[in-house]
C-alpha cells in the first residue's frame, strides 16, 4: 500500500524583548540558574502580571509578515498543568482567541516549485522553567530563568507532506523571524523549537490518521530524521494491523528514534480558563499601522527585487536572501563590484560559501568584506585578472594578505593582454608539438583545448584567455 505523510508545525519563537512578557526580569540567555526569576514569574502571592507592549508588536509583526488577521481584541487564558518547572501549577497563554489569526507562507521545493503552508494561528504565551538532570545524581535541578520568557507559538496547517516540506518550511519561518527581529532563531540555545505533529494514512485518503506529536526538536536535521523514523514506526504498525496511539514523544538523536513520553492531552486536560489577572488584549489600527510602517524589505519581496532588479535566475535569489545579512552582504559587493550582480551571485555562493562552510561560521564573520570582494571582482570585469587568477587572489585576501590590488601587485598576477607576448608563447608551443598540430588540422578541434592549457601553462595562468584562443585559432587556421 502507499502511504501518505500529513504532517503540521508547531513552532515556538522566543521573542527578542529584553524583559519577559509578564514581569521586567531579564531575559538574557546564559546567565547562573535562578538569577532572573522574580515574584510574578514565580507566581508568588500579592503579585500581578503586566503585558509586556514589545511583545505584542513583535506578535503583530509576525502576523503582517504572513498576511493574517490580526484581532483586535484577544484573552489570556490559564493552561493548567503540574510540571516541577512551572511554578505557578499553569501557563498564561491564549486559547481560544489569539492574537494572530489565519495566514499563509509560501515554501520553495527541491523540483523548483512552490507551494502555500496554512497557518492556523500564532498566539502569545510564557515559557515554562528548565529541568536539570546531569549535574544532580539521583535528582532534578530546577532553573526558572526561562520562566515567563515570551514565546510565540505559530501553528501551522497539516499542510505538508514529507520531512522536507517540513524541514522547508520551518527555515522558512526561522528566516521571517529574523528579518522581522522579533527572535533570534537560534535553535541551539532553544530561542526556536519546534513541535511535529505526524500521521500518515493511504494515498488518495481524505481521512486523516492518528497522530503523534515528537516535542521541542532543536535542529532542523533532527527534525528530518525524527520525522522519517516516525514514518516508518506508523507505517509498520498499521501494515501490521496495528493501531497507532495518540501521544507525545520525543527524538533521541543518539540512538535515531522517537520514544513515547506520554499520551497526548487533549484541551479539556489542561482545563482552560481566562486569566483572572490579565484583562483582554486590544490592538486598534493605529497599533497595527504603526506596526506595519516599520516592517523591513520581507524575504519574498526581496527575492523577487533581486529577480527582477540584478536579474538572478529564482534559484540564486532564494540563496541570496536566505538570511537578511547574506543578502545585506551580497547587495554591498554588488556595489563595490560598480555592478556585475551574477558574478557577483557566483562569487558570494560558491566562492565565498564554500570558505564559510570550511570554516563552519556565519556570513558575519566572513574573513573577506563585501567591500573587498567587490573590488575582486572589479579587476575580474576590468581584465586586470582572469577569472581563474581570481581565485588564487580570493584565497590570499581569504588568508588576510590584503586586498585585490594589494594581492596582485605583490604577487605579479597581473593579466598578460599584450598581444605581441601571447602571439611569442603561441608560436613556441605551436612549433615544440607539430604532431597535435596535424590532428588539428585534420580535424580534430578538441585539440585546440590542449593548446589553449598549453599556453596557459606557459604563461603561468596569466594569459588573457579570451585572447590566447582567437589568436591560437588564427594561427592554427592559417
Amino acid at each position: 500500500m502507499q502511504w501518505e505523510t500529513v504532517i503540521g508545525l508547531e513552532i515556538h519563537a522566543q521573542l527578542a524583548t529584553n524583559s519577559k512578557i509578564f514581569s521586567g526580569a531579564s531575559t538574557q540567555f546564559g546567565n547562573e540558574p535562578n538569577r532572573q526569576a522574580c515574584p510574578v514569574d514565580l507566581g508568588l502571592p500579592g503579585v500581578l502580571p503586566v503585558l509586556n507592549e514589545g511583545a505584542v508588536a513583535m506578535a503583530v509583526r509576525l502576523g503582517l509578515g504572513i498576511g493574517a488577521d490580526i484581532a483586535g481584541r484577544s484573552v489570556f487564558a490559564r493552561k493548567n498543568y503540574f510540571y516541577p518547572d512551572l511554578p505557578k501549577g499553569y501557563q498564561i497563554s491564549q486559547y481560544e482567541i489569539p492574537v494572530v489569526g489565519t495566514g499563509q507562507l509560501e515554501i520553495a521545493l527541491d523540483d523548483g516549485t512552490v507551494k502555500t503552508i496554512g497557518v492556523t494561528r500564532a498566539h502569545l504565551e510564557e515559557d515554562a522553567g528548565k529541568s536539570l538532570h546531569e549535574d544532580f545524581h539521583g535528582m532534578t535541578g530546577i532553573d526558572l530563568n526561562r520562566a515567563g520568557t515570551p514565546l510565540l507559538e505559530i501553528v501551522s496547517e497539516p499542510d505538508m507532506r514529507s520531512p522536507a516540506e517540513a524541514v522547508a518550511y520551518a527555515k522558512k519561518i526561522r528566516t521571517l523571524v529574523r528579518y522581522l527581529g522579533i527572535c533570534d532563531g537560534n535553535m541551539q540555545e532553544g530561542s526556536l523549537r519546534v513541535d511535529a505533529n505526524i500521521s500518515i494514512r493511504p494515498a488518495g485518503s481524505d481521512e486523516y490518521g492518528t497522530r503523534a506529536e515528537i516535542k521541542n526538536v532543536n535542529s532542523f536535521r533532527f527534525l528530518e530524521k525524527a520525522l522519517n523514523f516516525e514514518f516508518e514506526r506508523q507505517r509498520e504498525i498499521l501494515e501490521e494491523g496495528g493501531k497507532v496511539d495518540q501521544e507525545t514523544r520525543l527524538y533521541d538523536a543518539n540512538a535515531d528514534e522517537t520514544r513515547s513520553m506520554r499520551t497526548k492531552e487533549e484541551a479539556n486536560d489542561y482545563r482552560y480558563f481566562p486569566d483572572p489577572d490579565l484583562l483582554p488584549l486590544e490592538v486598534d489600527q493605529a497599533f497595527i499601522e504603526r506596526v506595519r510602517a516599520e516592517l523591513p524589505e520581507l524575504p519574498d519581496e526581496k527575492r523577487d527585487r533581486f529577480i527582477r532588479e540584478y536579474g538572478l535566475p529564482a534559484y540564486d535569489a532564494n540563496v541570496l536572501t536566505a538570511s537578511r545579512e547574506l543578502a545585506d552582504y551580497y547587495e554591498a559587493t554588488v556595489t563595490a563590484a560598480g555592478g556585475a550582480p551574477k558574478v557577483a551571485a557566483n562569487w558570494v555562493m560558491s566562492e565565498l560559501g564554500g570558505v564559510l562552510n570550511a570554516q563552519g561560521i556565519d556570513i558575519t564573520e566572513s574573513p573577506v568584506s563585501a567591500e573587498a570582494l567587490g573590488g575582486l571582482i572589479q579587476r575580474i570585469q576590468d581584465q586586470t585578472i582572469s577569472g581563474k587568477i581570481a581565485k588564487q587572489v580570493f584565497e590570499a585576501m581569504v588568508a588576510g594578505e590584503g586586498n585585490a590590488d594589494t594581492v596582485i601587485e605583490a604577487k605579479g598576477l597581473k593579466q598578460i593582454t599584450d598581444s605581441g607576448e601571447i602571439e611569442r608563447m603561441i608560436d613556441e608551443v605551436v612549433d615544440a608539438n607539430p604532431g597535435q598540430v596535424e590532428q588539428y588540422r585534420a580535424g580534430k578541434d578538441k585539440v585546440l583545448g590542449w593548446f589553449v592549457g598549453q599556453v596557459m601553462k606557459a604563461s603561468r595562468g596569466k594569459a588573457n584567455p579570451e585572447q590566447v584562443n582567437q589568436l591560437l585559432r588564427q594561427k592554427l587556421d592559417s
